[in-house]
């Protein structure tokens, strides 16, 4: 699965990165403790956040993530969304709670 098809699957908004749509999801990752998804997410999760300074982006291309969803309607600044479009990593944005988003993701992986 391709982060184009969660996109279009779950109607989120691409806030910046769209060069990276073609990148294969290899799983998901949920925190908002910049230390946890260091040390702990695995390159190709996506990952579910709302956190959105610059220090997400650098996590995100450390880790090779696929993209970076964020939560409650929640933008990026645009240094954070800036960086993104320069690495091709996905930044995409829904109004939905971290929850359901995890569950509709959880879903789609797993068909």
């Amino acid at each position: 699965m391709k982060v184009k098809d969660i996109v279009e699957a779950l109607n989120l908004k691409v806030l910046s990165g769209a060069n990276g749509l073609d990148r294969e999801i290899e799983g998901c990752y949920v925190s908002d403790l910049l230390s946890d998804v260091m040390g702990n997410a695995e390159m190709g999760n996506i990952w579910i956040t709302l956190q959105t300074h610059k220090n997400v982006m650098a996590i995100a291309s450390l880790k090779e993530l696929a993209a970076v969803i964020l939560v409650k309607g929640l933008n990026a600044g645009d240094d954070t969304l800036e960086q993104s479009n320069e690495e091709g990593i996905p930044f995409l944005s829904t109004t939905e709670e971290t929850f359901e988003t995890a569950g509709k993701i959880y879903q789609l992986i797993h068909k």
